[in-house]
């Protein structure tokens, strides 16, 4: 009598074979490791300088009645960040906005009325400060010049308290982490199904005595395997070449590890639909694309989402990419742990529920 077909041991076959593709293909490998690399050597030998924006927060004590304060509250440079105050300083001290600024009202002299601005800034955010004082000045200088009656119609004085240091590869190499999710994830399991898809493998795999549920979780864990190697080199490199923070060390590892399966599960998803909607591999890329590109310069990827509208960051809030970047950033330099981003792994949680039941009902065998 013949043993049942194993079905633990096909799954693991066919694990090893993708796998093997996987790592033969160049154009996995580029897109992957060496895009990411190269962007990560080119922008983090510019310079330790702190990629974000200028968020500031008024003290709750500060007078707000002034033309110092509304000429503040008027710049574009500047944007202003309310809410408790407890959660103002801890968003400074780790340098999530640039500096809580104070503004009081001086004594009348004989040179007229005065200000007294006292801003108070992290050490994770030193390097933003020259930039920040300098714009700080320029408004003051165009409130005296409105005034006129006095030479100097404020004075500015600051006060740094205790920080991590915020370098350029803390804020790029988490972008860099989710651009190789995001892309490799897409690209290769459209391609990679589609192609079954069009050779009659799947077909053949799906009159095969291996359970189809097995053969879809053998080629995911493959992509899985793959990608996560990806991720453990790039966060070596940041850190053994250009000092990128882990907040709290190996567990920080383990927790960035997580994040990185969740977006992967969530981003494979969007993989598995396109090749099943696509009509013909030239399709495939366009449908990609549509899906990825946008969030590469709305999520945060290269550059700050602060810096966009505020009228779409309603937008960039749901994106997955956006709640990716995020918790990895907050997780690697400011040393929060999982349960602190249930937002993100919310927000990856409801797009993997509603990728997944619409990837299941489009999905096609041949």
């Amino acid at each position: 009598m013949s043993k049942p077909y194993n079905q633990f041991t096909a799954l693991l076959a066919i694990m090893k074979a993708s796998l093997k593709a996987i790592f033969k293909s160049p154009q996995s490998v580029f897109f992957s490791l060496f895009f990411p690399i190269v962007l990560i050597v080119i922008f983090g030998s510019l310079g330790g300088d702190g990629g974000v924006s200028m968020d500031i927060a008024i003290d709750k004590k500060a007078d707000t009645l002034n033309p110092v304060y509304f000429a503040i509250k008027n710049s574009p440079l500047l944007n202003l960040e309310e809410g408790p105050e407890a959660e103002l300083e801890d968003k400074m001290r780790k340098g999530r906005i640039t500096a809580i600024l104070d503004i009081q009202q001086t004594e009348k002299d004989s040179a007229g009325t005065k200000y007294k601005l006292h801003y108070r800034y992290s050490s994770a955010n030193q390097l933003q400060i020259p930039a920040f004082q300098g714009i700080l000045r320029n408004i003051v200088n165009g409130v005296n010049q409105l005034l006129n009656p006095v030479p100097e119609v404020a004075s500015i004085s600051s006060e740094v308290v205790p920080g991590r240091i915020y370098k350029r590869i803390d804020f790029l190499l988490p972008g860099m982490i989710g651009f190789s999710l995001i892309g490799a994830s897409v690209f290769g399991v459209a391609f990679l199904f589609f192609n079954l898809r069009e050779t009659l493998v799947l077909k053949r795999m799906y009159a095969s005595p291996v359970k189809k549920t097995y053969i879809v979780i053998g080629e995911s864990l493959a992509r899985l395997i793959y990608q996560l190697t990806t991720v453990i080199v790039l966060i070596l490199i940041g850190k053994y070449f250009y000092d990128f923070t882990l907040a709290n060390g190996f567990v920080t590892f383990l927790e960035l590890m997580i994040i990185s399966i969740v977006a992967l599960l969530v981003f494979m998803g969007f993989g598995f639909i396109i090749s099943s909607v696509s009509k013909n591999q030239n399709v495939i890329p366009i449908y990609a694309n549509l899906f990825m590109f946008p969030q590469y310069f709305l999520s945060g990827t290269f550059f700050p989402k602060g810096a966009l509208p505020k009228s779409i960051q309603w937008l960039v809030e749901i994106l997955p990419l956006t709640a990716v970047n995020d918790s990895l950033r907050r997780v690697a330099f400011e040393g929060a742990h999982l349960t602190s981003c249930w937002k993100q792994m919310g927000i990856l949680g409801i797009w993997g529920i509603i990728v997944f039941a619409v990837a299941i009902k489009v999905f096609r065998w041949e």
